[in-house]
């Protein structure tokens, strides 16, 4: 999810839980709907490169009614306020072959796409211009760092399409290092230590600016080793996809029972279900690392370390349910890519 710290997560569910109780009129009462400045718009012209005027542009995009437009004069077409993610737009035009072209587009996003050549011939005739694996993923990838909840709390490591393609080890890096630099994980690091040295939690580094930096850089330690082992490092050894890929579909049941059951399996890259090693090895790592820069009286025995591996589980478990059922209702842009390609 966004904060891996074990010190940390259960922060972030409190703050949740806040968020929830304090904020149930605003997810009832959702406010008006508002220009999203994302548009798609292109040229049309046929093979000798003169415009193509009054050719049909059809677009068709997830959980949206499907749209048409008309090329003018100089070959043109626009579609305003179109919604985020993957699209499938259908050129046809007596006389010319019909063009599909398919792809992404991010939110607030003025996309232009290339020329559209039409080809003379039968309108039965279909040519199919297909964006990338990696393009999608790329697309789905600005996406997700957009994702806040109520707008500030980032929730970055949840992808709503199902189909989503894998992340390359280089997008692995980046969303964690996103997440790292992130601004509200660096602020409630802060809020953390400042906790800790006032119940006086890791005794050993003391009081005043010294004991608070040395809990900062301890609680921010812990974090990075966690994301980048548990987020980039083994899902990128193991071919695995770091991400909670949102359900929603099917009874309660089936996607209580999948939220708990992606504490310890993933989605591989190869898009089946397996056991989820980079966690379960991220998890104890980063708390044996850690055991080696905290105090000597607060380090952790053998059995505390195995039962720190099993809360750590325990609460992936409850954030999984937390983005099964509530997370979503608290997005003020709701996610709108990808549910189908």
């Amino acid at each position: 999810m966004v904060v891996h710290d074990a010190l940390l997560r259960p922060a972030y569910i409190v703050f949740l839980l806040i968020t929830i109780l304090g904020g149930e009129a605003l997810a009832q009462t959702p406010p008006p709907a508002a220009a999203t400045g994302t548009a798609l718009h292109g040229e049309i012209v046929d093979h000798d490169g003169s415009v193509c005027e009054g050719a049909t542009v059809r677009l068709q995009m997830p959980k949206a009614p499907e749209r048409t437009a008309v090329s003018d004069n100089e070959g043109k077409f626009r579609f305003p306020e179109a919604t985020p993610g993957a699209f499938v737009l259908t050129v046809s035009a007596q006389g010319f072959t019909t063009e599909t072209i398919t792809g992404m587009i991010a939110a607030g996003q003025d996309k232009a796409l290339p020329a559209i050549v039409l080809t003379p011939g039968s309108v039965t005739d279909v040519h199919v211009s297909a964006a990338s694996n990696s393009e999608i993923a790329t697309q789905e990838l600005y996406l997700e760092e957009k994702q806040r909840v109520i707008g500030i709390v980032p929730n970055f490591y949840v992808v709503y399409d199902r189909n989503a393609p894998a992340l390359s080890t280089a997008q692995k890096f980046h969303l964690a290092s996103r997440a790292l630099i992130d601004p509200f994980n660096l602020t409630i690091t802060g809020v953390v230590a400042g906790y800790n040295q006032s119940q006086n939690e890791l005794k050993g580094y003391g009081q005043g600016t010294k004991g608070y930096a040395l809990r900062y850089g301890a609680l921010y330690g812990n974090g990075f080793t966690d994301t980048i082992l548990g987020g980039a490092v083994f899902p990128s050894l193991f071919h695995q996809d770091p991400r909670y890929f949102y359900k929603g579909m099917g009874s309660t049941r089936s996607r209580f029972l999948y939220a708990i059951a992606n504490a310890v399996i993933c989605k591989g890259d190869n898009g089946h279900w397996q056991m989820n090693y980079s966690s379960l090895l991220g998890d104890a790592a980063s708390a044996g690392i850690t055991n080696l820069y905290y105090p000597a009286g607060d380090r952790n025995s053998g059995s505390e370390f195995i039962e720190m591996i099993a809360v750590d589980k325990a609460v992936y478990a409850v954030q999984n349910v937390f983005q099964e059922f509530v997370v979503r209702h608290f997005m003020r842009k709701q996610p709108g890519y990808g549910q189908a390609r």
